[in-house]
């Protein structure tokens, strides 16, 4: 449990983050942060797999890059579904992956370092 929290923490201060870098991004206030946070959790967690085995062929072609486009995709979904959370269009959404991927492997790289330290 805690593990999912502390990932969701992670997903929420990715996407603070990324509100703040885009202009075509924006977020109406605290709650839709979270919700939003919360659908993207869910999202990688059960429709990203599908997506990836669905499109190994191009993502085998791509070395992998294609996987960019899958979580444009999800990020551009989750705008959709949640009041609040608005992506302008597919480039700021495809942008917003790649900044919120960037923040959320930089902070886990130091989250799974403290973790590590406590440890030993």
């Amino acid at each position: 449990m805690k593990h999912i929290i502390i990932r969701l923490i992670v997903n929420i201060f990715a996407l603070l983050v990324v509100v703040n870098i885009l202009s075509g991004a924006a977020v109406t206030g605290w709650g839709a942060l979270i919700a939003s946070a919360v659908v993207i959790a869910v999202l990688n967690a059960v429709l990203k797999p599908l997506l990836l085995v669905l499109t190994l062929p191009i993502n085998v072609l791509t070395l992998g890059l294609f996987t960019l486009v899958i979580n444009a995709f999800l990020m551009y979904l989750t705008a959709f579904m949640i009041k609040g959370f608005y992506m302008k269009n597919f480039l700021t959404a495809f942008l917003a992956a790649v900044i919120f991927s960037i923040v959320s492997i930089v902070l886990n790289i130091f989250i799974d370092a403290g973790s590590s330290d406590q440890k030993k």
